[in-house]
Order: C-alpha cells, then structure tokens, then sequence
C-alpha cells in the first residue's frame, strides 16, 4: 500500500515536470493590439443626384485608420457644417463615405447652374433667426414666404394699420447662410453674429421681381411645408390678414346707442393747435 502510494506521488510529480517544461518549450501567443478606428462622414441612405444634404443624410461611420480613402471627411463640426446644403453630384449608396467628387458646394463654381431648374431664378431675402424659423430650416426644403407691412397713413383705421399676406407659395430653399460667390458661411467661427439669416430661394423670373418689391415693403418671414407638398411655386390671390383679423381688442368700436362712434384721439401742441386721429 505504501509503495502503491510513493508510486503515485512521484507519477504526479513527473506529469508536473513535464507540464512546466512544455509551457516554457511553447510561451503563449502574443494578444494583437486593437486596430486603431476613425470616425468619417457617410450616406445614411441612398442619396440620388440632385439632392441637397441635410443633417438626416448623414451618418458616422467607423473605419479602419490604415483604411480611410484619400479626401474623406473625419466627424467634425466643421466638415459636417461644409456638407449641409451641398449637392450630390451622382448617386451615392447607403452608408457610402462620402467623397469630395460626390458633392458641390456652395460657393463652388457652377454650383447654381446645377442646383437650379432650367428656366428659375436664385434670390436672396434677409430674415431674421425668428422669422426663419428658428433655424429649421435647410436646403431643399420647401417654404412660403410671408409679408408683413406696415400701413403709415393716420387716417387708416387702427385694425388696417398692419397687414400680412403670402407673397409666394411652395419655393424651394437651395442656400442657407452662404455668400454663393465666395462660398463663405455667417455662421462659421470667428464670423460676427447679427442674428440674421440670409435665404436663397429658387423662384420664377416674375416670382423674382415680386420677392425683389416685398423686401422693399417689409419683413418677410417664411413658413415651412410638409415634405410630401406637391404643389408647384405660385404667387397667392389677394388673400390678406389685417391687424384687426388677428386682435379682437384693434377690431372692436365703440357704440352709442344705435350709431357707431370711431374712437378719436386729440394730440395737442401748444395751446390751440391739435391733431385728430381716428381708429
């Protein structure tokens, strides 16, 4: 029994000898070290020619470093900012990076006669981060533009003192913020921020002419319209709103018995001398 035992000890001891000296004959494999990663812009769907890039199109996409293309755009601020409102040049398939033979830029020479639609117009209006809403806008959305004028006539009625009407229907944003020429952005870093937003829309030549005369009469503001709005540009009727159709308070008179009586406002100057406003 106690040579059965010491046999078995020095088995164990062996197979241990043994086991030691084959991992020192054969060390483990070195673990490779990560490939590192970069982050570059690309399609987030497919992207057909002629369309002008918002933020949805878009997306990240994690690439090899030794296995960038030459021109690709790394994710940063700044090369997301210079592909919103390019064109796709050709057809650029779902999570495709995307290259810089892939789009024009504003400020890009031809980019206009290839954005526009034979026979249209490019004009430019100012409005203001309110009146463009807010900043929802981008190129390639469609829009109404919206007049506001003011009517400075004292012997106008106080609900016809302000008026507001749809100078043109259903135009398509193709630049937000860019000076088409120079390519330059208002809202790039280190460019000074008034608050205001210039938008180039693609109208009619006669269409032009009216945006050219409603900047001249008072502040336009534009309305955004669904995406799947089919209607062509065209100018609106005479539909008009009128400060009195919005203020109940602008719209109402004041009444003695039966007969309406129109407020009347007396401004004074000096003793005898006065001015009569009528609302």
């Amino acid at each position: 029994m106690l040579r059965t035992l010491l046999f078995l000890l020095m088995a164990a001891g062996l197979l241990g000898f043994s086991a030691v000296a084959w991992v020192g004959l054969h060390p483990a494999a070195p673990v490779a070290a990560p490939v590192p990663k970069v982050s570059v812009l690309a399609a987030a769907a497919v992207l057909r020619a002629g369309t002008l890039l918002k933020p949805d199109d878009i997306e990240v996409r994690e690439v090899n470093e030794g296995e960038v293309p030459t021109g690709a755009r790394k994710d940063t601020p700044q090369a997301r900012s210079e592909l919103f409102g390019a064109m796709v040049r050709q057809t650029i398939l779902a999570h495709q990076i995307v290259m810089p033979a892939d789009v024009m830029r504003p400020g890009d020479h031809g980019f206009l006669a290839a954005v526009l639609t034979p026979g249209m117009r490019a004009t430019s209006v100012g409005v203001d981060a309110v009146s463009g809403t807010a900043g929802l806008i981008w190129p390639g959305d469609h829009v109404d533009l919206i007049l506001t004028e003011q009517i400075d006539d004292p012997n106008v009625p106080i609900g016809k003192r302000f008026a507001s009407e749809t100078v043109l229907k259903d135009v398509r944003v193709i630049a937000i913020d860019q000076q088409l020429v120079q390519g330059g952005n208002s809202g790039s870093p280190g460019a000074e921020n008034t608050g205001s937003r210039t938008v180039t829309l693609e109208v009619s030549p006669e269409d032009a002419e009216r945006v050219t005369l409603a900047t001249r009469l008072g502040k336009l503001s534009l309305a955004v319209r669904p995406v799947d709005a089919t209607t062509r540009a065209v100018t609106t009727g005479h539909d008009v709103t009128w400060s009195g159709d919005v203020s109940n308070a602008l719209s109402q008179i004041r009444r003695t018995g039966d007969t309406a009586v129109t407020p009347t406002l007396h401004v004074y100057s000096g003793t005898s001398d006065y001015k009569e406003y009528k609302f």
